[in-house]
């Protein structure tokens, strides 16, 4: 064949043979990497969420070889297999300084995060070694000498970005496949214009992994829902389907805990709807999700005596039993306290008032959301999108509940984007039933020309986006996590300290990540609770508190907030008067003064002496105490 001849069959394959649907579909995926870049140059932004840190600390503990440990050392964790080790080794010889109980000498492991994300990280921690040093130097990750970058993290966000655009692409395929190319379109921009999605993206957290494989699961139902439909159903087939949604939920279950609820709506699904042999669909499906999940909670039974680690107490934190994070922090907490059923109920009605009240109305967007909730009231003639509707349904409801429960402070310290979050998950069903009930009304209007037609498709899907495309817009944020996250100045206070030494903090998930240093978290006071650590536990070498504690209120906190709090301690160490209240008959409105309180001061005196007593002056995000002058040998 001559080359004029070899030509002329290449520009016939490219242009209708089977390259051309490649070839129509380049300009698109150049359209949407250009708008991945533009976000990342404008709205990107550092982690700023504990479980984001967590997670990418203990990736890098597995890529290196540490094992499934960590560095962020919970106090509660630390209770959690000091018991087991205790009761493990009942009646023999115990010397309290010859045997670590709570493997804090050696690595620790980890309670808190299931295992698929982490893992997931660790792999591509091995393809693309990242530079863990903060770059001070080279543009991009800085401005000026400036830091504004942290290439790790980066990283991490383009792999979130990558599953963002397999989350475009499978709500695609379902949404095809129920309601045709037009409406599948439609929803993949919707989707791909969701601004909770994006800013997932870029959070660091478990979210968009999750999210792909929930929409897998929904591809499984839907064809088992389909094969049930025919004259002779093809049961291996159907089995192989629900046993993989069952491996599938496992698989979500072990990215985020609370995700194995969803087990429940998928065993009704398959008993309603799966055909001659529904019961036994169901039975393989949860036999499945058992075995999958299995060997890792044996792992956390044989580690720490409980299933599902630190994150099994879920739901006793934020009860009045143990408010905000007092139980992760808590050395020997009074777990007798939960278990009454009051603290959860309460936990539960006033955190199902807050989803349903705010929460509901943002899934997909607040004007994709109303959509969804009035198609509800309109029948679907498609069988199979009617029954994946019930099936959405039952996963909100299940959602709603969940993360009710399993509400934690979490959720306080990043309100917007956190791991807690489960109604976003049902972003992309409620986009696709969104698009459904509005090319219904669109279908039932008298518009006086196609072109009229795609204007309103256009107006509707720009409405939907608008928080998505107005964040684009100037001015854009900054990329630096701060207040209180400085990855630069955690690294140099890390960097004084020893790999075997351990540091304690506010912000004990950035010192893990950021600085590669073993830290617990500030116990719930700074006497008895910090002593019992310090002397029974490992040493705490030096204190590094940060803006989350040093913005302490003064009256409520700082004054009033008790001789042991934290906010007491820094208060007494850097303030250069002690502002009290004068307890004084005459002072009938209780006005504020510059004195000293006697016996205030006398209380202070009986306090134990706190062992960390040489301070770095000059840091910008926080105060760092530690036991000698470590920063003179720099």
């Amino acid at each position: 064949m001559m080359i004029s001849e070899k030509l002329q069959h290449l520009i016939h394959t490219l242009e209708v043979g089977r390259f051309s649907r490649w070839l129509q579909l380049l300009p698109l995926a150049v359209a949407v990497i250009g708008l991945a870049v533009l976000y990342d140059l404008t709205e990107y932004r550092g982690f700023n969420s504990p479980e984001a840190m967590d997670a990418a600390q203990v990736a890098r503990n597995v890529a290196e070889g540490k094992g499934y440990t960590t560095d962020f050392i919970r106090p509660f964790s630390v209770f959690l297999i000091s018991k087991h080790n205790h009761d493990q080794h009942i009646g023999e010889l115990q010397l309290t300084n010859a045997v670590d109980f709570a493997e804090l000498n050696s690595a620790h492991p980890d309670l808190a995060n299931p295992p698929v994300y982490p893992t997931v990280l660790a792999g591509l921690m091995k393809l693309w070694q990242p530079e863990w040093k903060v770059e001070t130097r080279k543009p991009f990750w800085t401005e000026g000498g400036r830091f504004l970058r942290y290439s790790p993290e980066f990283l991490i966000a383009l792999l979130n970005q990558a599953l963002l655009l397999a989350v475009v692409a499978l709500t695609f395929l379902i949404t095809k496949k129920l309601f045709g190319a037009p409406a599948a379109w439609l929803a993949a921009v919707l989707t791909l214009g969701a601004d909770e999605l994006w800013k997932f993206s870029i959070s660091g957290q478990s979210t968009l992994l999750l999210l792909v494989i929930f929409l897998g699961l929904v591809w499984c139902l839907l064809k088992i829902e389909e094969l049930g439909h025919t004259e002779a159903p093809p049961v291996k087939k159907m089995f192989l389907l629900a046993v993989t949604a069952g491996v599938l939920v496992g698989t979500g279950m072990l990215t985020r805990y609370a995700f194995g609820w969803v087990i429940v709506p998928v065993a009704i699904y398959m008993t309603l709807f799966g055909g001659v042999r529904r019961p036994g669909l169901a039975v393989a499906a949860f036999l499945a999700f058992g075995l999958a999940v299995a060997p890792w909670l044996i792992r956390n039974l044989s580690v720490s005596g409980t299933l599902f680690g630190t994150a099994g107490y879920a739901v006793v934190e934020g009860t009045f039993a143990f408010p905000g994070s007092r139980l992760m922090q808590s050395v020997n907490p009074d777990l007798a306290s939960a278990y009454w059923v009051r603290p959860y109920l309460s936990k539960f009605l006033v955190n199902t008032r807050f989803i349903l009240q705010d929460d509901l109305l943002h899934i997909g967007g607040s004007w994709v959301a109303v959509l969804f909730f009035a198609g509800l009231l309109l029948g679907l003639q498609n069988v199979a999108a009617r029954r994946l509707r019930y099936f959405t349904l039952m996963c909100l409801g299940v959602f709603v509940v969940v993360q009710s429960l399993g509400r934690t402070q979490l959720s306080a310290i990043s309100p917007e984007i956190n791991s807690e979050n489960l109604l976003v998950l049902l972003t992309p069903l409620v986009v696709i039933f969104a698009v459904a009930f509005f090319l219904t009304l669109l279908n039932q209007m008298n518009t006086p020309s196609p072109q009229a037609r795609l204007v309103i498709i256009v107006l509707m899907a720009l409405v939907a986006c608008e928080a998505f495309i107005t964040n684009l817009l100037p001015p854009k944020v900054s990329p630096v996590a701060y207040p209180p996250y400085y990855p630069p100045e955690i690294q140099k206070v890390s960097g004084w300290m020893r790999p075997d030494e351990l540091m304690m903090s506010d912000i004990p998930w950035a010192v893990a990540w950021y600085g590669d240093r073993q830290c617990a978290w500030i116990t719930i006071n700074s006497q008895y609770e910090f002593f019992l650590f310090n002397d029974y536990v490992k040493q705490v070498r030096a204190l590094y508190l940060t803006l989350e504690t040093l913005d302490g209120k003064l009256l409520s906190q700082c004054i009033q907030g008790g001789l042991d709090s934290w906010y007491g301690f820094v208060y007494e160490r850097i303030a250069p008067e002690k502002i009290v209240r004068q307890e004084s008959a005459a002072d009938t409105w209780g006005r504020i003064t510059l004195s000293k309180d006697a016996a205030k001061l006398a209380a202070l005196k009986k306090a134990r002496q706190f062992p960390l007593n040489f301070g770095a002056y000059g840091l910008m995000s926080g105060l760092f105490l530690t036991d000698r002058q470590r920063w003179e040998t720099e």
